[in-house]
């Protein structure tokens, strides 16, 4: 994996680039991650297909851009991106926030889109006791506290008899959230507070479809997770058994046969 920054319009975006195959994945990490998440994951996708992971703008080194990134503004930033790179189609996977971005891409941009993978992520708006949630964390970071995010939300992601095992990566997530620029997170959690419901976006698109979740996902519980399968008998659905919300590291050799299976379909 290369990494280069690009100018994706007026965006400067951080991002590696496999720059092998003939179809071309693009891995978009979540909230308080950046493209770093998908070290070990990438390695197990190529050379059966291209790769390039995105530091997603407020996130990483890409740039900040004003203090709301909505989903749209975020999806127009990766229409550029492969403007920039002349690649015409991707499969677009999204872990959780990414997923949003997917999403909001999928609606703007379906012709771009082989397919559209959304990793522990959802095609629901956010409840009021969710954004309520996300504006306490606007607090918690605008009041200089952000620490206390770090002190939860890592390990949070990972179902509970996994946390010893993978205690090194949720170490690096914490010191991810502590790197990640206050403005970058303010401006996306108010992002995701605005984004649209894209149920009827997803059962209406001819872009072909899979959900990945996890049996354990604290964040997405297994009845809501049903829930949305039930509601989308057009996509195709892999579960990971033993996954918390970070199954592409709690279960990575089974999130990536599932993702290349369809991928090659």
């Amino acid at each position: 994996m290369k990494e280069k920054f690009l100018m994706a319009g007026s965006t400067a975006l951080h991002i590696a680039d496999s720059g092998v195959g003939e179809k071309c994945v693009v891995l978009l990490h979540g909230y308080l991650e950046s493209m770093y998440v998908w070290d070990d994951f990438a390695p197990l996708l190529t050379p059966s297909v291209r790769v390039i992971t995105v530091d997603i703008p407020g996130h990483g080194i890409s740039e900040v851009k004003g203090e709301v990134h909505t989903m749209e503004m975020v999806a127009d930033v990766l229409h550029q991106m492969l403007k920039s790179l002349e690649i015409e189609r991707v499969t677009m996977v999204g872990h959780s926030m990414g997923g949003y971005v997917a999403l909001a891409f999928c609606a703007r941009y379906p012709e771009q889109l082989d397919g559209l993978v959304l990793l522990s992520s959802t095609p629901n708006p956010d409840t009021e006791a969710k954004r309520e949630n996300r504006r306490r964390e606007i607090a918690l970071v605008r009041a200089g506290k952000k620490d206390a995010l770090a002190r939860v939300a890592p390990e949070a992601g990972f179902a509970e008899q996994n946390c010893r095992r993978l205690r090194s990566y949720i170490d690096d997530l914490t010191e991810c959230v502590h790197i990640t620029e206050d403005d970058g997170i303010v401006a996306l959690l108010g992002g995701m507070m605005e984004r649209a419901d894209q149920n009827e976006m997803l059962r209406k698109s001819a872009v072909p479809q899979l959900f990945i979740l996890g049996k354990k996902d604290g964040y997405i519980p297994v009845e809501v997770a049903e829930e949305i399968v039930a509601n989308h008998p057009q996509a195709q659905v892999a579960w990971l058994e033993e996954s918390g919300h970070m199954g592409f590291i709690e279960e990575p050799e089974a999130c990536a046969e599932a993702l290349l299976k369809f991928v090659l379909k």
